[in-house]
């Protein structure tokens, strides 16, 4: 009973943020949907680019198959880029892109949809968050210092789809490697990589892989403004791939077949998520705090209570 109503908690915040996003964006989305949501700063390290290229290889895969059923998804994007920060404003102008060929598709909208929530900011995340089913957590191993966006969608029962980095390893700490998707190389794997990596070795040998990449570089996302993303693919191909988004992609890949395989059953993907929620209290500011001042600033507790009791308080002038 108390799964069922934590259920139904998700599934009504999740009507919510479909409301929220017809009324002010005009765009309708399936709440039944996986609610695959990735809310951040943009950044070419956060790899937006990665699930980017996942979601236009999913769309391939639905064009050349039409018979083909997968798990009904809507990608849900936040994140704003610094002001000089050229790549980003590209990577963002990508995701429209994608999204404006992804949702007026009819034979492909059924299925995936993409959406781009413009000026993400602190009352949009209060809808996002707690109607979120998976968070995307896609850094590079060893360039996440910490971060605590993953933390708020995990105490709001979003299951992590995640790389070994940041906090994501606490994470994983808490609830254990049956309750987190992780993906991906690891830090060390990265430092041991790069000494002789090559992405057209990725390019030559994944054909899907192959085919999400020329489809950028052929404008499809971009029919009225050719070539304005051929510097992502030149960072991608031409300058090495510096955040290893091809190096992981096919890894990233297969991870979210699991997702989908999991979301199928809601019984379990709603179990995983509960656990989720219950093993957030590391995270607590409380417990972050109390540690702090007792094993860094050598603080003992206050006891306000008998401070407003005490003589002190009562007889400030005595």
């Amino acid at each position: 009973a108390f799964l069922a109503e934590f259920q139904a908690i998700k599934v009504a915040n999740k009507k919510n943020l479909a409301t929220s996003i017809l009324e002010q964006y005009g765009m309708k989305v399936n709440p039944n949907s996986l609610f695959d949501v990735q809310v951040k700063r943009l950044h070419e390290y956060k790899r937006q680019l990665l699930q980017v290229l996942y979601i236009i290889i999913q769309y391939r895969r639905l064009l050349k198959d039409p018979s083909l059923h997968i798990q009904p998804r809507t990608f849900i994007f936040g994140a704003k880029a610094a002001a000089g920060y050229d790549m980003a404003k590209r990577i963002i102008g990508l995701i429209h892109g994608v999204a404006k060929v992804v949702n007026n598709n009819p034979a492909v909208n059924k299925y995936l949809n993409v959406v781009f929530l413009p000026d993400y900011r602190v009352s949009l995340a209060e809808k996002i968050i707690p109607a979120a089913d998976l968070s995307e957590q896609i850094s590079l191993a060893g360039t996440e210092a910490s971060g605590t966006g993953n933390m708020k969608l995990m105490l709001n029962g979003a299951i992590t789809m995640g790389t070994l980095d940041g906090a994501n390893v606490e994470i994983l700490k808490e609830v254990g490697e049956e309750n987190i998707f992780i993906f991906g190389m690891t830090a060390q794997e990265v430092a041991e990589r790069r000494r002789n990596y090559s992405p057209w070795d990725i390019i030559h040998s994944d054909p899907e892989i192959e085919d999400a990449v020329d489809c950028i570089r052929q404008n499809m996302f971009s029919p009225l403004n050719p070539d304005v993303y051929a510097p992502i693919v030149r960072t991608l191909l031409d300058f090495g791939d510096h955040f290893m988004v091809l190096a992981d992609l096919r890894s990233f890949i297969d991870t979210q077949e699991r997702v989908s395989m999991l979301y199928q059953n809601p019984k379990e993907w709603y179990r995983k998520a509960l656990l989720n929620t219950a093993r957030s209290g590391k995270f607590s500011s409380d417990r972050t705090i109390q540690e702090y001042a007792s094993e860094i600033w050598d603080l003992p507790p206050f006891d306000v209570d008998e401070f407003l009791a005490s003589e002190q308080y009562q007889n400030p002038n005595a």
